[in-house]
């Protein structure tokens, strides 16, 4: 007998088996991703979606903190065809309702088809189908969430020391972990400021490089990450990932759009236009660059020529829309960030001169 049931916007309800139990609702999404479920599970870009595993076991490996991406899990909830009980008593304890036993080529194959939807859960042993349909006519659609970046920045500004000459101020819309590591690693010392921090925050920890981070919901929300982009434009390199080069394309006159289904796994293959190699990539997103304003497009995604990197010689911007830190997936592109801080230095020295 179910214990847990999954409506979705098209109208079905979906038994499942209860591993974590609770009631909530979000968009429903899903990544293709195989290895990496911890860290997919601690990034804060899937705030206020469901996330669903194509990959049919989750959790073969246990649970360790040292991979989380952040403090919590991000998710409101998770569907997998089959969680171990490592994985189901973490959810369980972080109070994020979970469920399995569910045909996951299923749930793939309608996001695909029909996007990314609304979808509410019912988890537990007094869990109905009516209490499934009511979270998900609940759910709101991810632009309305319009204050998203308070869910998953800091509040008060800190700091990470890398014990180099290059300032790096982040605005932290929802910074995964290891881009933080990713630049004090490489000597950096970031300065981590609130989502909405103001041109005066900023310039107060006199940065040579602005950085916007990644982050859940619609780029356009974003407003103050704007501002701040638009304000230090032409005079502080800019760089972005993810959300942060909507963000900053955005800022920078140009517009956004959101994906029918969005990019989610460890494989996403991108060229480089001006190399014409090909490597592959981690993506979280479900917005994307559709007028890139005064950046020049440098990488594009093989699969649909979506903009996935937007580089200015003349405003100093660097940004991609994947994830070069990866955690989880491949390390094919972590030169980028060797890229930002030679953009730091060499700014910092023209401007010296």
């Amino acid at each position: 007998m179910s214990d847990a049931y999954i409506a979705l916007a098209d109208g079905r309800v979906l038994e499942a088996r209860a591993r974590a139990p609770g009631r909530t609702r979000g968009e429903l999404v899903f990544t293709t991703a195989y290895t990496g479920y911890e860290e997919s599970l601690t990034d804060p870009s899937y705030a206020e979606q469901i996330l669903t595993f194509s990959y049919p076991l989750i959790g073969n490996y246990g649970v360790r903190t040292e991979r989380f991406e952040s403090e919590s899990v991000q998710p409101r909830a998770a569907i997998a065809r089959e969680l171990t009980d490592d994985v189901a008593d973490w959810l369980a304890g972080e109070g994020v309702p979970a469920v399995d036993h569910v045909d996951t080529r299923e749930i793939v194959t309608t996001v695909r088809e029909e996007g990314a939807m609304a979808c509410g859960i019912a988890a537990g042993p007094d869990a109905t189908p009516e209490d499934a349909v009511d979270e998900m006519e609940a759910c709101k659609p991810m632009s309305d969430h319009v204050d998203i970046g308070a869910q998953v920045s800091v509040a008060e500004p800190t700091v990470h020391e890398g014990g180099g000459d290059v300032d790096v101020a982040l605005l932290d819309c929802g910074a995964k972990g290891s881009i933080i590591s990713s630049l004090t690693d490489r000597g950096a010392d970031v300065h981590v400021l609130p989502y909405d921090a103001t041109p005066e925050d900023v310039a107060a920890v006199e940065p040579d490089v602005l950085f916007v981070s990644n982050g859940p919901g619609d780029p356009e929300n974003f407003v103050a990450a704007q501002n701040v982009v638009d304000e230090f434009a032409g005079e502080l390199p800019l760089a972005g990932i993810c959300l942060g080069q909507q963000v900053i394309t955005s800022a920078l006159g140009g517009s956004t759009e959101k994906m029918a289904f969005g990019h989610r796994g460890v494989n996403q293959p991108v060229k480089d236009l001006r190399t014409d190699k090909v490597v592959m990539t981690t993506q979280n997103h479900g917005y994307t660059v559709d007028d890139t304003g005064p950046l020049e497009v440098t990488q594009v995604n093989v699969n649909d020529d979506t903009v996935e990197g937007l580089d200015s010689e003349e405003l100093d911007v660097i940004t991609r829309q994947y994830h070069p830190e990866a955690n989880p997936g491949p390390h094919d592109s972590l030169g980028f960030f060797d890229e930002v801080l030679d953009l730091a230095s060499s700014s910092r020295r023209v401007a010296a001169d």
